[in-house]
């Protein structure tokens, strides 16, 4: 049986950097384009780099706890693609470990990695904005939403 082609979205923003942080992903099906899945979550003070990673290793996450699947990573973040590839030298030690954990989540070998421009990180980059909003209007930030 071929393992199940899926696209994760994922994004991360800090209003300062460091400052209210939250990251934002989405993974769908690669084949039909159908949303399969939202996740995002507050993360406090943090920087952007911290964000864009959680959004990542969540989205692998959700990934793995699917099954046999085979991944495509689309961000907007050069960082984040960079490093995972390889293309870049990882220099801060809490990047190496949050590099290090998202190869962590899921065989590195089923995932390839893209650069996208941000605007089309559209669902990725909303689902950020819409947990920094709700944690400013005293809500929580978890959106967890499954289709």
């Amino acid at each position: 049986m071929n393992p199940r082609y899926l696209i994760v979205e994922a994004d991360g923003g800090a209003r300062g950097n460091p400052g209210p942080a939250a990251y934002g992903c989405v993974v769908r099906d690669g084949e039909s384009g159908l949303l399969l899945a939202e996740r995002a979550d507050y993360l406090g003070i943090t920087t952007n780099n911290v964000a864009e990673y959680t959004g990542l290793i969540t989205g692998l996450q959700v990934c793995a706890a699917l099954g046999d699947v085979r991944i495509d990573v689309r961000m907007d973040s050069k960082l984040v693609v960079e490093q995972m590839t390889g293309g870049w030298k990882i220099k801060h030690e809490n990047m190496k470990a949050m590099v290090a954990q998202a190869r962590a989540v899921i065989d590195p070998s089923v995932v390839r990695y893209q650069w996208i421009p941000r605007e089309r990180n559209r669902d990725a980059d909303r689902l950020v904005n819409e947990s920094l909003d709700a944690v400013q209007s005293g809500g929580s930030g978890l959106i967890v939403r499954d289709y």
